[in-house]
């Protein structure tokens, strides 16, 4: 006997909208990556549009000024997690240590010091990121390879028992290279995996690799990014498609 079966109609075929914004094309793309953290990057920004994106669930947001931080952190809801990203001058720990979250920009031993100093004056504890130098452009701050092993190693028990050590953070070279940029990320990866096993071996916290913007988050992806940071990207729907 023949079974005759009929085609289907491609017009009742389930459909899937596809994203409808920038941040929803961005979630899409995480989903491949479970675990990564998506900072926003909300310098610059008014309230009203951070508040916008708080809507629609994100809650780590990060800032370059410790005095727009600071103002903003006053307004908002007070579940948000702000983040630290820019190059911190250490007259300037203490007007944002009352509010952040995790400083990703902890580049030089005189920084980790003032941190702990005020942390402790505070009487909390906060999250930060050693940034290495993994681009060689002038405009990028962060450890070098060995004066980051050297601070490490010369690290004592209770040095720093207000800081919380969260993994490491770099930022590419400004290039349309993107083997470049795909090796520099590569470098902080494997610099993470020789700190990780050498210095924070039984650290289950310390876990983050904070890598890639709005023009190169893709490839840090690929090379094992957990914590991304997006600025236009999200802000600016028109510039979504300058970004691979």
């Amino acid at each position: 006997m023949i079974y005759f079966v009929p085609m289907q109609d491609p017009l009742s075929a389930p459909t899937y909208p596809e994203p409808s914004s920038p941040l929803d094309r961005v979630l899409q793309t995480l989903q491949a990556y479970p675990g990564t953290t998506l900072v926003a990057v909300s310098k610059t920004r008014s309230v009203e549009a951070i508040h916008a994106l708080y809507q629609r669930g994100l809650r780590d947001f990060g800032e370059n000024s410790a005095l727009e931080l600071q103002s903003k952190a006053r307004v908002l809801p007070d579940d948000i997690r702000w983040h630290f990203i820019g190059h911190l001058q250490t007259n300037k720990v203490k007007t944002i240590l009352p509010w952040v979250s995790l400083v990703h920009s902890v580049d030089s031993p005189r920084l980790a010091e003032e941190l702990q100093k005020r942390a402790a004056a505070l009487n909390r504890h906060v999250g930060v990121l050693w940034q290495v130098r993994i681009a060689r452009e002038e405009t990028k701050h962060g450890f070098e390879h060995d004066a980051l092993h050297a601070f490490l190693e010369n690290q004592k028990a209770g040095d720093f028992p207000n800081l919380q050590p969260k993994g490491l953070m770099g930022m590419a070279t400004f290039t349309q290279d993107q083997a470049q940029i795909r090796q520099e990320f590569a470098t902080l990866q494997a610099m993470y995996r020789v700190v990780k096993e050498r210095y924070y071996p039984g650290n289950e916290d310390f876990l983050t690799k904070s890598m890639g913007m709005s023009g190169d988050y893709l490839i840090a992806l690929q090379e094992g990014s957990t914590m991304i940071r997006l600025g236009s990207l999200l802000f600016e729907p028109t510039s979504s498609s300058k970004h691979p």
